[in-house]
């Protein structure tokens, strides 16, 4: 089923929110790393907004997730704060981690090694 207008509205409009409350919160940067809200997703009835999270350079995404996952009532009441004239109802906030960044960087590393590998072949014969 597609993504009507008003949830991405809603869903871009929760984004910018979340990425300054991140910012004011201190959550964009931990461990050393950088937290930021890559895409976020809100179901048809606008209830539940699904938060994806790129994180990069931590050695422990789980700590980060299980951080962020412990100050979410925190972070519902800023985004309820920011956002009570423009919704009815503030959607329940679900975070996951997005690894896409992390399978770009995999497949990018496969891509080098098998360019390499040609390379050495075609000087070896």
């Amino acid at each position: 089923m597609e993504e009507g207008k008003r949830q991405r509205q809603v869903a871009g409009a929760i984004q910018e929110e979340m990425n300054d409350i991140f910012r004011r919160l201190n959550l964009a940067m931990i461990d050393g790393g950088m937290v930021s809200i890559s895409s976020v997703k809100v179901t048809p009835d606008l209830l539940e907004a699904r938060i994806y999270l790129s994180i990069f350079q931590v050695k422990d995404q789980k700590a980060v997730m299980k951080t962020i996952e412990g100050r979410a009532w925190e972070i519902k009441k800023e985004l309820a704060d920011k956002m009570k004239h423009q919704l009815r109802r503030i959607p329940v906030l679900h975070f996951y981690l997005d690894d896409t960044l992390d399978y770009v960087f995999k497949m990018e590393e496969i891509f080098k090694k098998i360019n390499e590998e040609k390379k050495n072949n075609g000087e070896g014969e």
